[in-house]
């Protein structure tokens, strides 16, 4: 009894763990795989839990301290770090979704929306913390591989994703909303200023114009902020997604220059700049019927200072009467 050592052992996912009394590194593996659900004909490599390290040699085994944490690995399983989100105080385990037969590829953990997709799994709320770059590598994310790797069928992955672009739509229409009312403060104060201020009138209009970007890059080929071309490519009605000014640059780029810059065919790029300059036009529209209401509310607003005007220049000789 006084050879025999404490170990613990666990699979390459740390979903299942045993505690195993064993003599022998070779022990460690028959027992350690009995426990484990290996199959016995499958070749076993015992590594160290915590950072990966191989065990082969008996002697070493024998060297390391009681209750050690050993990593059994099967065919094509390699050992992987162990990850921590929430700050650390959620474990994200790494676990199978294929077939009993299939080994999960550990290439998959290089894809870019393989950490976001295991965040969506240990807590759907995490959603609303993403940004919107995160959503859109979701939202573009291969739905089968998506749906594996979140242990979800393809229809679900499927509405997952629909969900995710609505929230990328519903942010750039909160976006969208801010910028016309900030055009629109602005417009009114330029229009207030050039009223007091008559020959400052080219000056506030260029300042008004001046203040566009938001202070994202500028792509250096094409010419848009990386915003702009990540609505444009993005896979649900882009234009209604777009600043005023974005929609103008589009349009007046045409097609030919569109199709350089999206990497899409004629058909496709048409199709979307017809859809750009439709919402534009609607918006102009909008901006004119705004005007329109405000010019027509000036002269009343005139009328009344001048009856109040004339008012009180009648009261005047009444009060000399008295």
């Amino acid at each position: 009894m006084t050879d025999r050592r404490p170990c613990k052992v666990c699979n390459f996912t740390r979903q299942k763990s045993y505690g195993v009394v064993v003599p022998s590194l070779e022990d460690l593996k028959k027992t350690g795989g009995e426990f484990l659900g290996f199959s016995p004909s499958e070749s076993v490599t015992v590594v160290l839990e915590n950072d990966g390290t191989i065990v082969e040699d008996q002697a070493y085994f024998l060297c390391l301290p009681f209750n050690t944490k050993f990593m059994l690995l099967q065919q094509k399983e390699t050992w992987s770090p162990v990850r921590k989100v929430d700050g650390g105080t959620a474990w994200m385990a790494r676990e199978s979704v294929l077939l009993e037969a299939d080994a999960v590829d550990s290439s998959s953990a290089m894809l870019p929306w393989w950490d976001l997709a295991q965040q969506l799994k240990q807590d759907l709320a995490s959603i609303i913390l993403m940004s919107e770059a995160e959503l859109q590598t979701l939202v573009d994310a291969p739905r089968p591989e998506l749906a594996s790797a979140l242990g979800f069928k393809e229809e679900r992955a499927e509405k997952l994703q629909e969900t995710l672009q609505r929230v990328l739509d519903r942010r750039e229409e909160e976006r969208q909303s801010k910028e016309l009312l900030e055009l629109y403060l602005k417009a009114s104060e330029n229009e207030d200023r050039q009223q007091d201020e008559a020959g400052q009138e080219d000056a506030g209009d260029a300042g008004d114009a001046a203040d566009v970007t938001d202070g994202m890059e500028v792509d250096a080929a094409s010419g848009f902020i990386s915003r702009t071309l990540m609505v444009l490519k993005g896979k649900t009605s882009p234009e209604t997604r777009l600043s005023t000014e974005d929609l103008q640059m589009v349009v007046t780029r045409g097609v030919e220059a569109m199709q350089q810059v999206l990497g899409w065919d004629r058909e496709r790029t048409s199709a979307l700049l017809q859809a750009c300059e439709a919402e534009l036009n609607t918006r102009l529209q909008q901006i004119q019927a705004m005007q329109s209401i405000r010019s027509s509310a000036q002269p009343d607003s005139s009328q009344r200072s001048s009856e109040e005007s004339t008012g009180g220049g009648v009261q005047s000789p009444a009060q000399g009467s008295g």
